[in-house]
């Protein structure tokens, strides 16, 4: 069993990042559609960007100020700089590090879960990265009512990959402080429940 960081530090030196992009684009379409409608501008954190897919996509988008990303792993932030010259990119633990300035929207896609106490990253935002009126956008496919994620602990071989409730995630936003708190499934699909999606304004 290896920590979150090493397996995914190890999954760049072997090309695995790059299915990243293919098995989210879908979600992720979804989430950015959605979390940027109401902006006529805005900044944007990615956090737990990866290789920076992410970061490339929404900065392509005219309304975006500035997209950064922030990741624990040197390799992957190296990967997103190498195919990156124009948006910022930071390697730093996500619940130590504070943006300089305070965003309009902060995007995670399948990162939470690998805090031991994800209740925590959510309030850190809340307190530190979002402006008055920005939102938080999560994504993850690993929670309990969706049965197929359940093996994926012990699948990846991973040391903290935490299986909690739709009502649980629902809850750690609304203990954080955020209002309007919607979810959705994305690309329900057979036993596949889809792509858990929750936001909140703050």
């Amino acid at each position: 069993m290896e920590s979150p960081i090493k397996v995914f530090s190890n999954w760049v030196l072997n090309g695995k990042d790059e299915g990243m992009e293919k098995n989210h684009s879908t979600s992720v379409e979804n989430m950015i559609k959605y979390s940027t409608k109401g902006f006529d501008k805005y900044k944007f954190i990615d956090a737990g960007c990866g290789n920076g897919w992410v970061v490339r996509k929404v900065s392509s988008d005219p309304k975006c100020i500035s997209a950064i990303g922030v990741d624990g792993s040197i390799h992957m932030i190296e990967k997103a700089k190498m195919l990156d010259n124009k948006n910022e990119y930071f390697c730093h633990d996500l619940l130590k590090w504070i943006p300089k300035e305070k965003v309009d929207i902060v995007h995670s896609m399948e990162v939470f879960y690998y805090f031991e106490k994800p209740e925590i990253i959510i309030s850190r935002i809340y307190d530190n990265w979002l402006k008055n009126k920005g939102r938080l956008i999560m994504g993850i496919d690993h929670y309990i009512e969706n049965k197929p994620s359940h093996s994926w602990k012990e699948d990846i071989s991973i040391t903290t990959m935490q299986l909690l409730s739709k009502n649980t995630w629902l809850n750690f936003f609304k203990s954080a402080g955020f209002s309007n708190v919607e979810y959705w499934y994305f690309g329900k699909k057979g036993k596949w429940n889809g792509t858990l999606i929750i936001t909140g304004i703050k």
